[in-house]
């Protein structure tokens, strides 16, 4: 098999190997951020089951700055259906506990804005309909190619580029030799480039076992709008979820089993009529059998080429976060990226990405796995008598799922807590507790994504950013000329913008220096030295004010 001739085209900035959710996004704001940008997907047709179903605050939030929220928010679900989760004996059973959360039209009309988190909260969403629009908005950018039926068959590093041989399926047997600046593997669990690298993952390599079910089935969405939800457990003879795909006829059934279970005898059929609680005229749409596992890469790069998503890390999905970790990966990896290829950070910058997002990946890993167990564990058959010991048994059911679900379907830690205090591009940074899905204050630090808060003139402080770092000034009075000349004589993009003085217990200093993935790389006041600072949060020098 040899490669063709190289040809004018086969230049690239950043190769990215993998058109999910993690690798669209990233080629996205690339080429928002003016970087040349190649994605390859081996598939021609995405999967048919739907894989993840939820996107959280923080994805949307990044969403937002790409110019996407508001089509994705109106997209997936129909606007008016509740983003709830119920847990039932059966779907036609007894109820046991509730998490009532809003619908995306509650969202858009701004119902209780004043006191969210976030600008963007969380959104309920197949990957069925949001890889659309991301490559939707991917095709219409310059500067960026999409390429499907494409398959990376090696890698060979050099000094000043890569080298990625990739072959089409227009031409089985062909290859063609890509020059990429660099490399991002986001293809997932079985990452090419993560074998290309050698890269191993480390953890657990068995949680829990499932059998998803895809369905189309109109009986159940009539069933289902007695009382709407997005998401109904069940307690049949094993644990399930039915979600909600479509909010009519698609539904997705995945049902839980021990690590050791042999899911091949499980007949996909039963599992549904278990979960609904009899018979339902449907049509089987797929089935997929898997794994739900603990594992992070032993590394996130080698050289120029770097592992993101799937590819770095993968864990069971209770909640979404394995493609909204991706996503994150994304926004740090990006700016990054574009950085070295505008000349305005050293190419050393680039190893604080995996310094960065490493140890959020192990964290998270952990605290899935702890949440999984707790979540999933077995439950008493008493839920299903009538009379006074199944009231008894349903109530201290739900006594248990009042502790354990509202974080993991409202993951607030894990979107606002999650940080890089510890990063060489953070300057004060603290040692911090590990991160979790509740935990997160709502006060500017060294290493966390700014805290959102609404300004007088109605738009989020994270709308006022620029696209560069962002210096907030909550002191009108402070001099920020020295920044900007010093900004401006390494040529690093930086906007400066002014909020309230009046959020002083969110923004507690006169000045912040905000990274371009909205993470606080710098908190201080007029004592400052913006040159060295500048130089430490791009990676030229050694922090050495704290």
């Amino acid at each position: 098999m040899n490669p063709a001739a190289d040809s004018p085209g086969d230049r690239t900035g950043v190769l990215v190997v993998g058109a999910g959710p993690t690798g669209l996004t990233l080629a996205i704001d690339l080429a928002r951020r003016g970087v040349p940008c190649h994605v390859v997907e081996a598939r021609t047709e995405r999967p048919v089951n739907p894989r993840c179903n939820t996107t959280s605050a923080r994805s949307m939030e990044i969403f937002r700055r790409l110019g996407i929220a508001d089509e994705i928010r109106r997209s997936g679900l129909p606007e008016d259906h509740p983003g709830s989760v119920q847990y039932r004996t059966t779907l036609r059973g007894e109820e046991i506990f509730r998490l009532d959360l809003p619908s995306a039209a509650q969202v858009l009309a701004g119902v209780g804005r004043d006191s969210w988190p976030t600008p963007e909260p969380q959104h309920r969403i197949s990957q069925l309909f949001l890889e659309p629009i991301l490559e939707r908005h991917a095709r219409g950018l310059p500067g960026l190619t999409l390429e499907r039926g494409a398959r990376l068959v090696a890698l060979r590093q050099h000094a000043d580029h890569v080298e990625a041989v990739v072959e089409s399926g227009e031409h089985a047997g062909a290859t063609r030799v890509l020059r990429c600046d660099h490399v991002v593997g986001c293809d997932g669990a079985h990452s090419a480039v993560r074998r290309q690298l050698g890269i191993r993952y480390q953890g657990v390599e068995a949680i829990q076992k499932f059998v998803s079910t895809f369905v189309r089935s109109p009986e159940l969405g009539r069933m289902a709008a007695r009382d709407r939800a997005w998401t109904y457990w069940t307690y049949g003879r094993r644990l399930a979820s039915l979600i909600a795909i479509d909010g009519d006829e698609l539904w997705l059934n995945h049902v839980a089993f021990a690590p050791d279970h042999d899911t091949d005898g499980e007949d996909p059929e039963r599992l549904l009529r278990e979960a609904v609680g009899g018979a339902v005229e449907h049509e089987v749409l797929g089935v997929v059998r898997w794994t739900g596992r603990q594992l992070v890469a032993e590394r996130y790069h080698d050289g120029r080429v770097f592992l993101a998503g799937d590819a770095a890390h993968i864990w069971i999905p209770v909640g979404g976060f394995g493609m909204n970790a991706g996503i994150q990966d994304a926004a740090t990896l990006g700016w990054m990226l574009a950085a070295v290829h505008h000349g305005w950070a050293p190419p050393d910058l680039l190893a604080a990405y995996e310094s960065e997002r490493k140890p959020v990946g192990e964290q998270f890993a952990g605290a899935v796995g702890a949440a999984a167990r707790v979540s999933l564990a077995d439950v008493s058959p008493d839920i299903h008598l009538t009379g006074p010991e199944g009231v008894r048994a349903r109530a201290a059911l739900a006594d248990r799922l009042a502790v354990t679900e509202p974080h993991r379907y409202s993951p607030d830690g894990f979107s606002f807590g999650y940080h890089y205090a510890a990063s060489p591009l953070v300057v004060g940074g603290e040692e911090q507790a590990a991160i979790s899905m509740g935990g997160y204050e709502e006060r500017a630090r060294p290493g966390f994504r700014l805290p959102h808060t609404w300004l007088p003139d109605g738009r989020s402080v994270l709308d006022v950013l620029g696209p560069g770092f962002t210096l907030l000034r909550t002191d009108a009075g402070v001099d920020v000329g020295p920044w900007v000349e010093a900004a401006r004589e390494r040529n690093i993009p930086l906007a400066v913008a002014d909020v309230p003085a009046c959020r002083l217990d969110r923004y507690p200093t006169a000045l912040l220096l905000v990274r371009p993935d909205q993470h606080v790389a710098w908190m201080g006041g007029v004592d400052a030295h913006p040159d060295e600072l500048l130089q430490t949060v791009t990676g030229r020098v050694a922090a050495r004010q704290r």
